[in-house]
């Protein structure tokens, strides 16, 4: 459940915008709510920042010129994601350009892990190499670059990460994130830095333009994949680059728009967020990075065609392989139900495919709103990912837990971690109880509206003037738009029975949307349900038309208290996790007579139900209970055997117990729990009262 933030504008700014571009109110609206600006129409002419304004830049430069000059042995130290993939190419590229001296190296996902690693230091040793240029990583090697020192091997270092108080000892440490820089800007992805020590190498008679010509596709693709802020240089950045990557010369590339149907086709930044940046992502995930690299370096286009269908074969499998985990991880929530009440989820599994941990523990987020980790054991070690929601540091909590941990690392939103696997319970409790010591309710996951519209405002002028605002991304989202108080026509299945075609109505017209990864099975609503719709809109091409596809990013019943549902549900999470309860919140959480009845009506006069429970509340007659007590009611009717309650993940299945005679609710062991609850509060109360 997520709460909707609907975004304030002027209203009289958004009319001047409207009238100044020629651009539709709604889009005008969503400007004027950003705070949005001309500088967000697409770049044209951008002026880019000096690349010596970076930390030690003058440094890197030179040691690298130098080594250029004498012909010593160059190595690029890269990363296995898209971003330190696509910045090993291109600094390859441009050193092999140069007629220098240059291998690269990227550490594999499995065994050997993230960053410089002693093992590779030997290897690039013994292979003659005299000078390693990291991208993507470096700034944390602080011992491995002193190893590296001992060998005779020097380091420069170019990094986007936030350095720890002791800089590592190379020659040059590049990095925007530096407290001692001088940069106007420093959100840049690892490639961005890479590029930027390239326009140093160039120095100031480079030709930028040609610089951008060559190398823009290949930073497009490392920027948007490492999800940093697509504002400032990053947005001037991907913007030159999508307009070169539809053209490129590199036969891999060409090759893989032609395996995912992009070739000769503008590109969005979110075609290539969700269909080129996955693909270049599992070859690390799920095999080599080596073989990533080698695509996008590669200059036979056999080669190339053999490498882009082996990278859409990882793709393929790593798909389902994390399908297959998200299963298991939902078995475990079936099999032990009280992991969803806790504050951080924490899951583990056998042998779980490292590669994909973190892509199903944002997947777990998104459908349950809670931080969540999974960890993959093995005999000898655990391993785990996380991912969190915007309020809560994961990095924080996982910090707190340091002496539990072989190894750490992370930022608030993510987090990745090493234990012995005996250790997964306590980590489990700590990581728990550090949130519960925050003394707040844990933060809901927030989706931004732009503004709303009616189903008679939307049209294809929106998505054409939505043009000014791209590329989309980190910092400047795909808008999204809410339709409310509409109503629900038909609901039919498409592709295969995994997605669904939901038809509303409202102002006068009907409008067909598209929720897609739901099943008929997993939809909650019904026709005539009255529903607020979060969407976005989309252009697509069909029999040489131009349609426009509305998108359902999340919906609600119109007129629920989400404030109201989210808190409940926080309440009773607390109560199953078997924390006190102050007396009023027994209180508010005890159905009454009355409210037992008429839950008990509703499933009755449902014939049970299966759905989010949300949605039940306003099927109930008379005045709806609170969440907290819904929930409530129905573990007290399946303790006294009234119904029988399953819960898969976030959807309730309840069947009807058929009764002979009356059941009395009062002998309830969760009634007396919470009257335990109460009197203790009414004691406490008289207590303080007496002093």
């Amino acid at each position: 459940m997520k709460k909707w933030r609907i975004r304030r504008c002027d209203e009289s700014a958004a009319s001047q915008i409207a009238e100044e571009m020629k651009i539709p109110r709604s889009v005008a609206a969503l400007l004027a709510a950003r705070g949005m600006t001309n500088e967000f129409r697409k770049p044209s002419g951008v002026s880019f920042s000096d690349p010596f304004l970076l930390p030690d830049m003058e440094k890197a430069a030179e040691r690298i010129t130098s080594a250029l000059d004498g012909f010593q042995k160059i190595a690029v130290y890269g990363d296995y994601d898209a971003d330190g993939v696509t910045a090993t190419a291109m600094l390859y590229s441009y050193l092999e350009s140069c007629g220098g001296n240059v291998i690269y190296y990227i550490p594999e996902r499995e065994g050997e892990g993230y960053g410089l690693n002693m093992g590779a230091v030997d290897t690039l040793h013994e292979q003659g190499v005299d000078l390693i240029v990291t991208v993507d990583n470096g700034i944390s090697s602080v011992d491995e670059i002193a190893y590296a020192n001992s060998l005779g091997i020097d380091t420069v270092v170019t990094d986007h990460h936030h350095p720890r108080e002791v800089l590592p000892p190379a020659c040059a440490v590049v990095d925007a994130c530096r407290a001692d820089s001088g940069a106007p800007y420093h959100a840049f992805a690892g490639v961005g830095v890479a590029f930027k020590l390239i326009q140093a190498l160039e120095g100031p008679d480079g030709d930028l333009e040609s610089l951008l010509e060559n190398y823009g596709d290949l930073i497009a693709i490392g920027t948007i994949g490492d999800i940093v802020p697509l504002t400032g240089e990053n947005r001037a950045l991907v913007s030159t680059g999508l307009s070169y990557l539809p053209r490129t010369d590199r036969p891999g590339l060409r090759a893989l728009l032609e395996q995912t149907g992009l070739e000769n086709r503008e590109l969005s930044a979110g075609q290539v967020a969700f269909i080129l940046v996955p693909r270049i992502n599992a070859a690390g995930r799920m095999e080599s990075p080596d073989q990533a690299v080698r695509l996008l370096i590669s200059e036979s286009q056999e080669e190339a065609a053999f490498l882009a269908g082996k990278i859409s074969e990882d793709n393929n499998y790593r798909r389902d392989v994390e399908n297959e985990i998200l299963e298991k991880v939902e078995e475990c929530f079936r099999r032990e139900p009280a992991l969803l009440y806790d504050r951080v989820l924490v899951v583990d599994g056998e042998d779980w495919h490292h590669g994909v941990i973190g892509i199903v523990a944002a997947r777990i987020v998104d459908r349950f709103g809670k931080p969540c980790i999974v960890i993959s054991r093995s005999k000898n070690e655990a391993r785990g990912s996380g991912r969190s929601v915007e309020g809560f540091s994961l990095f924080d909590a996982v910090y707190s837990c340091r002496d539990l941990l072989t190894r750490f690392g992370g930022h608030p939103m993510a987090a990745g971690l090493s234990l012995p696997p005996g250790q997964i319970g306590e980590f489990r409790a700590r990581i728990n109880a550090f949130a519960a010591g925050l003394g707040q309710p844990m933060p809901a996951p927030v989706l931004s509206i732009d503004c709303l519209l009616t189903p008679r405002e939307l049209s294809l002028e929106i998505t054409q003037a939505m043009r000014y605002l791209e590329p989309f991304g980190t910092g400047n989202p795909e808008p999204v738009f809410g339709l409310k108080g509409v109503t629900i026509t038909d609901i039919t299945p498409v592709g295969g029975g995994k997605h669904l075609r939901v038809s509303v109505s409202g102002d006068s017209r009907t409008v067909r949307c598209m929720r897609f990864r739901t099943t008929l099975e997993e939809f909650s609503y019904r026709c005539g349900d009255r529903v607020d719709l979060a969407v976005t809109l989309q252009e697509r091409e069909y029999a040489g038309r131009t349609l426009l596809s509305i998108v359902i990013r999340d919906m609600k019943l119109s007129g629920m208290d989400m404030d109201g549902v989210i808190l409940g549900r926080s309440l009773y999470d607390q109560f199953r996790r078997g924390e006190p309860l102050s007396s009023k919140e027994a209180a508010r959480m005890k159905p009454k007579r009355e409210e037992f009845a008429s839950i008990y009506r509703a499933l009755r006069g449902e014939n049970g139900y299966s759905g989010t429970p949300e949605l039940l509340l306003p099927r109930i007659p008379g005045s709806a209970p609170g969440m907290e007590k819904l929930l409530t009611a129905l573990d007290v009717f399946a303790e006294r055997g009234l119904i029988r309650l399953e819960r898969d993940a976030d959807t309730y299945r309840v069947k009807l117990i058929p009764q002979n005679g009356k059941i009395n609710l009062k002998d309830s062991e969760i009634i007396r729990s919470l009257e335990l609850f109460e009197k203790a509060g009414e004691q406490d109360g008289m207590a303080a009262e007496d002093l």
